[in-house]
């Protein structure tokens, strides 16, 4: 797997997305501690309203900035962005009311909508080939669950020698640095398409998303993932501190549990996908969450909510990883960028549903009916992705396309000279004009 890694240009921004991470982990606990010396007993419902900003601001933002940032090198927009969310970061200590704590988050969200699937959409111009891409995936991959596991650990560590409010300086000090690595490297950006409108800009991704039926397939198997994990993170503290009368330590390890899983998924992934297309591993993963949601009722005990737990992060890196490889494969490169701002919003507009559902159900219903209620959504969007994803090999590989021909192009056209055997061939599948419908 670490054999992607001599990549110099993707070494640079893999650091650069760990080191972030780990300052936006730092934020993460520095603004619990800010909202409880703010709000007091009311730190839950600001932190529940901080969380809804940032998922509206991801399913708005995301396929705008992509749009009004198609034609802007993306070295200087990644910078750029970075270098917003560091002076975001920066303006969070010295807030005094809650208000201000909304407007910034929303400022901070705004900007990580436009970074993130810009980012995510510059790894497979980085790196072409697709086996190492997919070893990128999985270090993308480990590095999110890692950084679940290191950032309270770094947290508690300093928290020990400084003040809350000093958490803030580290995640600015992490933008600041990630935008360094980015500036470090030459960054690939796409070859400008056709002049089309903004709005046409802005809606394209969501178009393309929608006309490729594997990627509908994804967008229910994202509702599969989301069901599970809001359960995992609105309910562990209150299951584990409730239910079973346990203390703050408990609820790290029943965390740290879920994050373990993924992280299992993803170092066996690179392997497993060198011999298998992306359906069975993604869909196994997708039946992995939704049956464990279903028995989560039979997790009476403090020891099978962690192997509970454990098994649901191991689905949901099943699930989620390849999904760039997915995405890769369903658009030529300058359409790239469009689908992974697609891919953001719809996910994250998953997440939007299901977070408040596992926490207002959990309140009102219990945790029983919780796990059942969300294992009934899973159920459901895993029955419509099989259904979408034809298990057709041409179609489930995802690698060539059905056998077709362009009979309007002449001998000498680009596309017909790069894939050869005169009018009569076969490609990756892509949505495009010159293939308007997968």
């Amino acid at each position: 797997m670490l054999s992607v890694l001599a990549n110099r240009t993707y070494r640079h921004l893999l650091a650069a997305q760990v080191i972030a991470l780990l300052g936006t982990g730092l934020a993460t606990v520095a603004l619990g501690l800010l909202a409880w010396q703010i709000a007091g007993e009311e730190a839950g419902v600001v932190l529940g309203t901080a969380l809804a900003i940032k998922m509206v601001a991801y399913v708005s933002l995301a396929p705008i900035v992509s749009a009004l940032a198609d034609r802007l090198p993306r070295r200087i927009m990644l910078v750029a962005l970075d270098l917003i969310r560091a002076g975001v970061a920066l303006a969070l200590p010295f807030v005094t009311e809650i208000w201000q704590i909304y407007c910034l988050i929303f400022m901070m969200q705004a900007a990580s909508a436009g970074f993130t699937p810009t980012f995510q959409a510059t790894i497979p111009d980085v790196i072409p080939d697709e086996a190492e891409y997919t070893r990128a995936l999985s270090l993308s991959r480990l590095a999110y669950d890692l950084e679940s596991l290191l950032s309270p650990m770094l947290a508690a560590a300093l928290l020990t020698v400084v003040s809350f409010q000093a958490l803030f300086f580290g995640t600015v000090i992490g933008f600041v640095v990630s935008a360094l690595l980015v500036m470090s490297v030459p960054i690939p950006s796409p070859k400008p398409g056709e002049p089309r409108s903004v709005w046409t800009r802005t809606t394209r991704g969501i178009r393309l998303y929608f006309a490729t039926p594997r990627l509908r397939a994804l967008l229910s198997l994202n509702m599969v993932v989301a069901a599970a994990s809001s359960m995992v993170i609105v309910n562990t503290v209150v299951i584990v501190k409730g239910r079973f009368d346990l203390h703050e330590a408990q609820v790290a390890i029943a965390l740290a549990a879920f994050g373990g899983g993924s992280m299992v998924a993803a170092l066996l992934l690179p392997r497993v996908l060198d011999h298998l297309p992306d359906r069975p591993p993604m869909l196994i993963g997708g039946c992995i969450l939704t049956f464990g949601l279903l028995a989560g009722p039979l997790a009476t005990s403090f020891a099978l909510l962690v192997t509970l737990w454990s098994l649901l992060g191991f689905g949901f890196s099943l699930a989620m990883t390849p999904t760039g490889r997915l995405l890769r494969r369903s658009a030529i490169p300058e359409d790239r960028p469009a689908l992974f701002a697609a891919q953001f919003a719809l996910s994250h507009a998953c997440w939007l549903i299901t977070y408040p559902l596992a926490g207002q159900i959990g309140a009102w219903a219990g945790f029983n009916t919780t796990f059942l209620v969300l294992g009934t959504i899973a159920f459901c969007s895993l029955a419509l992705a099989i259904k979408l994803w034809h298990a057709d090999p041409a179609i489930a590989n995802s690698t060539n396309d059905t056998t077709h021909r362009h009979p309007e192009l002449g001998p000498d056209h680009p596309h017909l000279i790069a894939y050869g055997q005169g009018q009569f061939h076969r490609h990756p599948d892509v949505v495009d004009k010159l293939h308007p419908r997968d």
